[in-house]
Formats: structure tokens, C-alpha cells, sequence
């Protein structure tokens, strides 16, 4: 009899039928899978002690079960002192029941260990349904042994699925039993930008709204101005009349005392 891990045959028995009745496939190959999970480790101080690189291969090793590899730089950067090959991380590629071991030993024997543990958040999807996460430390793994370590590191997993959104992955892995938050609900939540930046347009639509509402009261402004206007007029007008009147007077004086005088 051959072994099977315990979630692929969860998987094939009871999460293949609550995908299928969420998501009303018509075909069991249309249900998503876990294809991979990828775990890599950067080393950037290997620079200087290439040593480093050795331990962080026998690390990963023991910690997944199969042989890490080494990264190598695809480029020269002087800054750093880094040059083109040189080993600066290592990585480890699962498939298959290996694959379904790590995952099992991480939501069961590795995240609970975590200090202050809650749950992880929902925004480690890359909108292709792919999940990834970050490791701060790698003695929550039970397979390490804390006198051997040389420094405390951290390491990223990710977890590549077959599904074509992230709410299909976040299905699969929720029903599989990884620890998502209960807050988390929905992956399509609105962050807080979004609610400020909103509340901002709002505020600007209310300012325009009560600009247009007080425009008529500016448009009879020049009414009340011209009113005045129009009763200042005849005065002045009244008054000019008056003055010409005045002089033409004293000129019709004027000539008739020249011609007495003659």
C-alpha cells in the first residue's frame, strides 16, 4: 500500500466537492490546485563570508526535505561589491507529496509557533492566485535546532495555485486549513487610501455644489449698482444744464453792457 499525505487525500475527498458546490464548476479539472510552493532565502552578507551560503542550503534542507540550491547575482553591482555568479541566496522548488508534507508541518507545527500569532492576512495574493509570505524567523520550524544556528534569519514561501483569481485561491487554501484572519472577510476589501481619497472628492462635489448655489446672488449684485447709478444721473445732469444756463446769462449781460457803453 502506498503512502498518500494526509491533505492530498483531504483534497481528493472533501475539498475537490466544496470548490465544485462554491464555485459551481462543471468539470473536476477546472478545480484548483496547489501546482508548487517555492521557498528561498536571500544571503546577502555571503559577499564577505561565502561560508554562509552552506549553512543556509543545509537549512532549507532540513526544513523542507529535499536539497536547496544556491542563487547566483545575474549582474555586476559595484556598490555591494557583487559580482556576476557570485551565490547571494538559496531556494528550494516542491511538488507532489513532498510538496503536501512541507505545507502540512507549516499550518500545523510552524505558524502556531509564532509569537503574538493572529492569523495571516489576505493581501499576500498577487492577483493571479498565487500566495506569498514572509518567515522573520526560521526557528519555528521544528526540524531546526536553536544551539546549531549561526544568526537568526527569515525566508519568503510562496504557494503557486492553478486558479485564475484570488478568491478561488483563497478558497482553496482556507478549505485546505491554512490560518487566514477572520476580520479578513473579503480579498476585495477597500483599504484606507481609497476611503481618503474618496471622502476628498466628496468634499470637492459639496464645494462646487454650494458655488453654483450662490452664484445668483453675485449675478444681482450689479442690479442694486445700477440703481443707484440711474437715480445719480438726472442730479448731475440737472446740474450741467444749470451751469450752462448760468454762463450763457452772464455772456448775454456781458454784450449788452458793451454795446451801452458804445
Amino acid at each position: 500500500m502506498t503512502y498518500i499525505p494526509r491533505l492530498k487525500k483531504d483534497y481528493r475527498e472533501r475539498v475537490i466537492n466544496e470548490l465544485k458546490k462554491e464555485f459551481a464548476y462543471k468539470s473536476v479539472m477546472q478545480v484548483p490546485k496547489i501546482s508548487k510552493i517555492v521557498v528561498s532565502k536571500g544571503v546577502g552578507v555571503a559577499v564577505a563570508d561565502k561560508k554562509l551560503i552552506d549553512h543556509a542550503v543545509d537549512e532549507l534542507t532540513l526544513i523542507t526535505g529535499q536539497k536547496a540550491i544556491a542563487t547566483l547575482s545575474k549582474k555586476d553591482i559595484a556598490s555591494f561589491k557583487l559580482r556576476k555568479g557570485m551565490p547571494i541566496g538559496v531556494k528550494v522548488t516542491l511538488r507532489g507529496e513532498k510538496m503536501y508534507e512541507f505545507f502540512d508541518r507549516l499550518i500545523t507545527a510552524a505558524l502556531p509557533r509564532v509569537r503574538d500569532f493572529q492569523g495571516l492576512k489576505v493581501g499576500g495574493f498577487d492577483g493571479r492566485g498565487n500566495y506569498t509570505l514572509g518567515i522573520s524567523e526560521q526557528i519555528i520550524f521544528p526540524e531546526i535546532d536553536i544551539d546549531k544556528v549561526n544568526k537568526i534569519s527569515g525566508m519568503d514561501i510562496t504557494i503557486v495555485t492553478s486558479s485564475k483569481t484570488d478568491q478561488e485561491a483563497k478558497s482553496l487554501l482556507k478549505e485546505m486549513g491554512f490560518p487566514f484572519k477572520n476580520k479578513d472577510l473579503s480579498i476585495d476589501k477597500p483599504k484606507p487610501k481609497d476611503n481618503i481619497i474618496k471622502n476628498r472628492k466628496n468634499e470637492k462635489e459639496e464645494s462646487v455644489n454650494i458655488s453654483n448655489e450662490k452664484a445668483p446672488v453675485a449675478e444681482e449684485a450689479p442690479a442694486v449698482e445700477e440703481v443707484f447709478v440711474s437715480e445719480e444721473t438726472p442730479a448731475s445732469e440737472e446740474a450741467s444744464i444749470s451751469e450752462e444756463k448760468t454762463r450763457e446769462n452772464k455772456g448775454s449781460e456781458n454784450l449788452e453792457i458793451k454795446k451801452n457803453n458804445k
